[in-house]
Order: C-alpha cells, then sequence, then structure tokens
C-alpha cells in the first residue's frame, strides 16, 4: 500500500515520502504547516486511497491523554448505585473507549489523526509516549490489557503553538508542508474547480499571492481560503480584469473578506492605499 495523493487532493512528491515512509517504519507522522495547506485533510486522504478506516481525535486545550485511551465514570455510576441500578455490579458498563482504544481494537488497520497536539497542555505528548510506542495500554479498573492487533497508521498535527517535547519527537516521522507555489497552487485550484476559465485562474493566483506577499501582514491567506475566495468569485461572474484593477487607492480585491481575516491588516492596505494616493 503507497500513497500518492488523489483525485481530489494534490500531495506534492516529498509530502507522499514522508507518508510512505512513516508507514514503512511504523511511526507517527508529524506533519506541520501554515494553518490551512491541507494538515488535517491528509489524514482523510490516505485513509480514503489505502482503503482504510479513519479514527479522528481533534484535541482542545482542555484535553487529556488519558481520554483517548479510555474514561471512567465513576460519578454515573455512585447515581446509579444510589438509584439501585444492577449495572453497577459491573465497572465496565461505566468504562468509555477513547480513540486509541478504538483504533487499537479497529478489525482492519486504522488510520488516526491526532489533530493539532500542540492545542494541549505540554504534558500530553508525553502522556501518550508510552503507548504510541508499545500500541497497549491497561486499563487499571478491570485489569483489561488492550493491545494493538495491527499498528495504527498515525497522524499528528501540530500548527507550531508549542513546541513539543524531544522524546515525543524522537518517535515520530516528520513532514513540513511548504505552501504550495504557483504551479502547485494551481493544479490544486483544478481539482476543485475543473471548469475554471484559464484568465480567471491567472487573475486569482497573481492577486492571491501578491497579498500574501505584502509586508507587514499578521495573517497571510492560506490555500483553503484561496479556494473559498475562487468560490465566490465564480458565484459573482467576477471579470478578471476587475479582480486584477489595481486603480489608485485600491489595494484590496473584491470580496476580500475571504482572503484576509482580520482588522490589523485590513487597516495595513487602507494604510498602503493611502500612501499611494499620496504619492500621487
Amino acid at each position: 500500500m503507497r500513497f500518492e495523493g488523489s483525485k481530489t487532493y494534490v500531495a506534492p512528491k516529498d509530502l507522499q515520502i514522508a507518508v510512505n515512509a512513516a508507514v514503512a517504519l511504523e511511526r507517527p507522522l508529524l506533519v506541520k504547516g501554515e494553518p490551512g495547506t491541507g494538515k488535517s485533510v491528509l489524514a482523510q486522504e490516505v485513509a480514503e486511497a489505502l482503503g482504510t478506516p479513519l479514527i479522528e481525535w481533534h484535541i482542545k486545550s482542555t484535553t487529556k491523554a488519558r481520554e483517548g485511551l479510555y474514561e471512567y465514570d465513576a460519578v454515573a455510576r455512585l447515581r446509579d448505585s444510589q438509584l439501585g441500578d444492577p449495572r453497577v455490579s459491573d465497572i465496565r458498563n461505566y468504562i468509555r473507549r477513547g480513540k486509541l482504544w478504538d483504533a487499537f481494537v479497529a478489525d482492519a488497520r486504522p488510520v488516526l489523526l491526532i489533530d493539532e497536539i500542540d492545542k494541549a497542555d505540554i504534558e500530553f505528548p508525553n502522556d501518550l509516549l508510552l503507548e504510541l510506542d508499545r500500541m497497549e495500554f491497561t486499563v487499571v479498573e478491570t485489569g483489561e490489557r488492550v493491545m494493538a492487533t495491527r499498528r495504527p497508521i498515525v497522524i499528528i498535527t501540530s500548527n507550531n503553538e508549542k513546541e513539543l517535547p524531544d522524546a515525543f519527537l524522537r518517535r515520530c516521522f516528520f513532514h513540513y508542508i511548504k505552501f504550495p507555489d504557483p504551479e502547485t497552487l494551481a493544479e490544486i485550484v483544478a481539482v476543485h474547480f475543473p471548469d475554471l476559465k484559464p484568465r480567471l485562474l491567472k487573475a486569482a493566483l497573481e492577486t492571491f499571492f501578491e497579498l500574501r506577499e505584502a509586508p507587514g501582514l499578521k495573517k497571510r491567506p492560506s490555500t483553503s481560503e484561496l479556494l473559498d475566495w475562487i468560490k465566490l468569485l465564480v458565484v459573482e461572474d467576477l471579470d478578471p480584469e476587475v479582480i486584477a484593477e489595481r486603480s489608485p487607492g485600491k489595494v484590496l480585491p473584491p470580496l476580500h473578506g475571504a482572503l484576509i481575516k482580520n482588522e490589523q491588516d485590513v487597516h495595513l492596505f487602507e494604510r498602503l492605499a493611502f500612501l499611494d494616493r499620496a504619492r500621487r
């Protein structure tokens, strides 16, 4: 089984190599890159391309590593004991399986996505070291030993909000998804908009990269935002000349709210427009 991208996901050669290397080594694939470069979608596409199930664990700031294994609901058991519920005699009725447990016992080798691991507490990655390494854990309350029947393909994403521990990094195969160059981005757009007129594509990409390269930009627009913007351009049936227009004082393209997502960057372009008018 080798990953080579899909009809809906343009995977550069270096990304294909990284996925296949992680699968061969049976190591988690740690993927970093700008938000919106397709890190989370990668797991979905790998699962679809390889014909395997996908199990997704989306991490929040409050997520604890143990939740990935299982959770024991002692409160529910206490409540049921007070109500005389016969289920209290079996503690297993109050143990909820986590995403790692599901991945370990899946009938077919799954893809396990641990999404945005850097959102959690700094100790979160370390708390998973043993389980990801050995692919097993013990349910303390019952003494049950849960072992992976086959090692899942683990894909972990990070937006670099926190540094990850060295011990965790040593156990991963690392890949950084670089922002696509214009040619690759054109391929990505073509996948989503196969009937897009060449003139519109050219105008949209030139305008998009001009915005991304503006000095002082706080948040540069991403691939997903480009796709949203092009969808709006198609819906509004805008002429490519309108998109590419650079008249005095006009530095923001039409429907720029799909690309520029905070007021500081809007003000930046307004100042650029003011300076342009002043020079004239």
